[in-house]
């Protein structure tokens, strides 16, 4: 992913405070020779003060072997993004016409070694710390070894602690424009009120000012 230093995090609590809301991803996996990588959409929970991450898949899962010769893996998150027409950017005293189009987006990569969990015992934390980030309300009872009602489930999955061993992160928000063509598109994006427009407004107007 190139990053261009107007597109860089201002500082690692960017990108982790990003994160803390966007708990959905594609873990990358490095396929087994002569096979394409794996890319696995999937939930899970960042801790940033443990560096590592909670997740889980079904033991069916047809990844397992190629992550096991290889347990260096990516976690790509990418949300907040919008298409720009290129009218938008045109530089001050251009045709709009001549303006180009661009995407705006916030992306986080994890690199990472992962440990697949298989003991009983350590499946059941990682799942109810899942669970606890995803329900901090509560709701649903305590996965514990051998009691009703997930106990019977553990054996159907295997868990994933994903220790985080390097980030990129991007946070393309027109931050190389001017602030005439920077104010434009956040009108813009005001004006049309698209999905996700009103994240990647927040984003562009966010960094301008810091």
């Amino acid at each position: 992913m190139l990053i261009h230093p107007w597109d860089a995090p201002h500082d690692d609590t960017e990108w982790q405070r990003w994160l803390a809301v966007h708990d959905f991803g594609q873990l990358v996996v490095n396929g087994l020779p002569g096979e394409p990588p794996f890319a696995q959409p999937l939930h899970f929970a960042y801790d940033a003060r443990r560096g590592d991450i909670a997740t889980h898949l079904a033991r069916p899962n047809p990844l397992w072997d190629a992550l096991e010769a290889n347990p260096d893996v990516v976690l790509s998150v990418v949300d907040d993004y919008v298409y720009v027409p290129g009218p938008w950017q045109a530089a001050p005293g251009d045709p709009p016409e001549h303006g180009t189009p661009t995407s705006l987006y916030a992306a986080v990569q994890l690199r990472c070694r992962a440990h697949v969990v298989d003991d009983p015992a350590e499946k059941a934390e990682l799942l109810n710390r899942q669970v606890g980030h995803f329900q901090p309300e509560g709701g649903s009872a305590r996965v514990a070894v051998g009691e009703i009602p997930y106990g019977r489930m553990l054996p159907g999955i295997r868990g994933l602690r994903l220790e985080v061993t390097g980030v990129r992160a991007k946070f393309k928000y027109a931050g190389s424009k001017k602030p005439e063509v920077q104010d434009r598109i956040a009108d813009r994006l005001a004006d049309r009120a698209g999905p996700r427009d009103a994240a990647a407004r927040g984003h562009l107007l966010r960094r301008r000012q810091a």
